[in-house]
C-alpha cells in the first residue's frame, strides 16, 4: 500500500473512512490526557477530520499531516477557514487560526517539527497501515516525538481473516508489541460496535469492537 493508494481514494470519492461528525470517544476521553491549554497535537493522517476543528475549540493548537491536497481543501472550505500557506522541506503548511496542516509525508517529519507536540490524537492512521508500514509508524514517527508525549488511540478489532484491511483488525497484543518498549500503556474503554456498521455486516464481519487506549512516552 503506497501514498497513491489513498490519493486516488480521495480522487474518486472513496472516503467511508470520514466521519461527519466529531469522534464521541474523542470527546468522552480526550480530558482525562491532562493537557495544559494551548498544548499542541499531533493529528497524522487527518484528512479532513472534524475532529481538528474541535480539538482547536478546546483551546489545543493542531498540527495535522495528510496526503491529498483534495482532504485539506475540503477541510478548511467546510469549515469556513482561509488559509494561508508556505513551503519547507515537510511540503506545503495551511494554516488558519489554531490549526494547521502540512501537505506531505507523516513519516518525514523530523524531530525538531515534533518537539513542541504534547499529544497524538490517532483515530485513523495506525488502523489505515499494514504491519511493516505500522512498524516504521511507530518505531520512526513516534520515536522522535519527545518523552512525556502523550496520546489518545482508538483502534478497531475483528476476527482475522473475516476482512481485507484498511481499516486493519488492531488488537491489544499488537498495541502491546508496538508501543510497549517506550510508552505506558491503558486500555480505557472497548465497546462492541458492530451492530451500528453495517458496511462491516454486508463484508461478512462476524464480530468488531473500537478500543481507546491513553498512551504515555516513558523515554
Amino acid at each position: 500500500m503506497d501514498a497513491g493508494y489513498w490519493q486516488r481514494r480521495w480522487e474518486e470519492g472513496r472516503t467511508g473512512f470520514h466521519n461527519d461528525r466529531v469522534m464521541p470517544l474523542l470527546e468522552q476521553h480526550w480530558p482525562s490526557l491532562g493537557l495544559a491549554p494551548d498544548s499542541r497535537v499531533l493529528v497524522p493522517l487527518c484528512g479532513k477530520s472534524l475532529d481538528m476543528a474541535w480539538l482547536a475549540a478546546q483551546g489545543f493548537r493542531v498540527l495535522g499531516v495528510e496526503l491529498s491536497p483534495i482532504a485539506i481543501a475540503q477541510f478548511f472550505e467546510e469549515n469556513g477557514l482561509s488559509p494561508d500557506t508556505r513551503e519547507s522541506p515537510l511540503g506545503t503548511h495551511f494554516s488558519a487560526g489554531a490549526i494547521e496542516i502540512i501537505r506531505g509525508d507523516a513519516f518525514a517529519l523530523d524531530a525538531a517539527t515534533l518537539a513542541g507536540c504534547a499529544a497524538v490524537y490517532d483515530r485513523a492512521a495506525l488502523i489505515a497501515l499494514p504491519r511493516p508500514m505500522r512498524d516504521r509508524y511507530v518505531g520512526e514517527l513516534h520515536a522522535r516525538l519527545p518523552a512525556g508525549c502523550r496520546e489518545l488511540l482508538v483502534t478497531l478489532e475483528y476476527p482475522e481473516g473475516e476482512k481485507a484491511g484498511p481499516p486493519f483488525a488492531i488488537d491489544a497484543d499488537e498495541v502491546r508489541r508496538l508501543y510497549a518498549r517506550d510508552w505506558a500503556i491503558e486500555q480505557v474503554e472497548r465497546r462492541d460496535i458492530l451492530a451500528s456498521q453495517p458496511r462491516f455486516i454486508d463484508e461478512g464481519v462476524t464480530a468488531l469492537h473500537t478500543t481507546v487506549w491513553r498512551l504515555a512516552k516513558t523515554r
